[in-house]
């Protein structure tokens, strides 16, 4: 099985257990990259990568791209090119047809459309796709070669905006997966608080208080201040004070709400909480960080 996060949790007298974060299966994910005043689209399908090249095309021209596509195409060196590159990479790839195209490629009357290319060979390396916002897209090095026939330099704006792209994507994503874990153990850390903390047959009112009471603690023992305080320092921001914490702050967080759980356990009083989470965050802060400065709560 493929992408599947496994976390395994611990609590003091309790069962060892884990949890599994599956991803939600996606359609083809777009985006759009700005290189040199030009919107480029570019497609995520299944994990993998394409880069509209009837966007790049119409850098050389704006009236019919796919003419050029069409250009690019009828070019020896870049069947050649696709063909080798099918060859590595898709294992289904028909090297007959292939054989048959490579033959013709170069002739005057020799005419190849991405869409011919795809169903004459089971190429993977291009999509063709229909409609007002459709287009033809290629896989990311295809797409690069593309891009150097059309305009060298806007090839390297392209390669540098791509990279830039999934720069941003992969901090994304690691932010992502701190604020889900921190969402999972704070669903641990309520239920704790509602097993022994909550009296039998309180109101929601007074469920909704002691939530915020252990939550606050957590704020108080990680950021110093109580969720309140936090909005009414800061009124021009929206949200709260865990979706401006850092990817170290959540981290920290996501261990702090386990080990609150523990001691909630053990019947310890809360304020004798505060103080041992506060030091815990302080020296995992310290080791995150690499500062000590902190203070100690007293």
């Amino acid at each position: 099985m493929k992408n599947i996060t496994i976390f395994f949790v611990s609590l003091k007298n309790s069962c060892n257990f884990a949890v599994v974060i599956r991803p939600k299966q996606k359609m083809a994910k777009k985006n759009i990259i700005t290189v040199k005043d030009a919107n480029i689209r570019t497609m995520d399908v299944n994990g993998v990568d394409y880069i509209c090249i009837t966007d790049i095309a119409r850098q050389k021209n704006d009236i019919d791209p796919n003419g050029v596509i069409g250009n690019w195409m009828r070019n020896r060196n870049t069947i050649e090119f696709l063909g080798l590159w099918e060859t590595l990479y898709n294992p289904n790839f028909n090297p007959l047809e292939f054989e048959g195209v490579r033959n013709k490629a170069g002739l005057n009357a020799f005419t190849l459309s991405a869409t011919q290319w795809i169903e004459s060979t089971n190429a993977i390396g291009l999509i063709s796709k229909a409609g007002r916002y459709g287009g033809t897209y290629a896989r990311s090095d295809i797409a690069f070669k593309f891009a150097n026939w059309v305009s060298v330099e806007f090839e390297l704006y392209l390669v540098k905006e791509f990279q830039r792209l999934k720069a941003e994507e992969q901090k994304q994503i690691g932010w992502t997966a701190k604020r889900e874990l921190s969402k999972i153990n704070y669903r641990i850390h309520t239920d704790a608080i509602k097993s022994h903390l909550i009296p039998e047959e309180v109101t929601k009112e007074q469920a909704n208080i002691i939530y915020a009471e252990e939550a606050d603690v957590l704020n108080v023992a990680m950021f110093g201040m109580t969720a309140k305080q936090w909005r009414e320092a800061n009124p021009e921001l929206k949200g709260n004070i865990r979706d401006y914490a850092t990817i170290n702050e959540l981290i920290c967080l996501s261990n702090m709400e386990n080990i609150n759980a523990v001691l909630i356990n053990d019947g310890m009083p809360q304020g004798e909480r505060l103080i041992k989470l506060n030091h815990i965050a302080i020296q995992q802060m310290q080791v995150l960080e690499g500062y000590s400065d902190r203070k100690l709560l007293k």
